[in-house]
């Protein structure tokens, strides 16, 4: 006879899930790493954690900066995806910046 588990409450799952990620801080070791993991944290992307690493090493931090607190000005009802929003405001500041350098 084969019983199953009981469904494991969501609490449990978020109290494992912030365990594992105190164990990975230990891997971080560069500024850009933790800044990546904050945007990711941030718009709730935890799937594209590594292209948010990458950008951060990559990319102007102020830049970063401008389209995260674009993203939190936003109502929470109107935006689908925190992550495309964030994109797409990343695309149109680094368009503003190469515009003010040639200019």
């Amino acid at each position: 006879m084969i019983t199953s588990k009981p469904p494991q409450l969501f609490a449990d799952t978020l109290v494992e899930y912030k365990k594992k990620l105190e164990r990975r801080k230990k891997y971080i070791k560069n500024e850009f790493q933790a800044f990546g993991l904050m945007l990711a944290e941030e718009l709730d992307d935890w799937a594209h954690k590594s292209l948010y690493i990458r950008l951060a090493k990559n990319t102007d931090k102020n830049l970063l900066e401008k389209a995260l607190y674009f993203i939190k000005d936003q109502t929470q009802h109107t935006i689908n995806s925190k992550g495309r929003l964030f994109m797409w405001k990343l695309k149109q500041l680094k368009i503003e910046t190469e515009i003010k350098n040639t200019v």
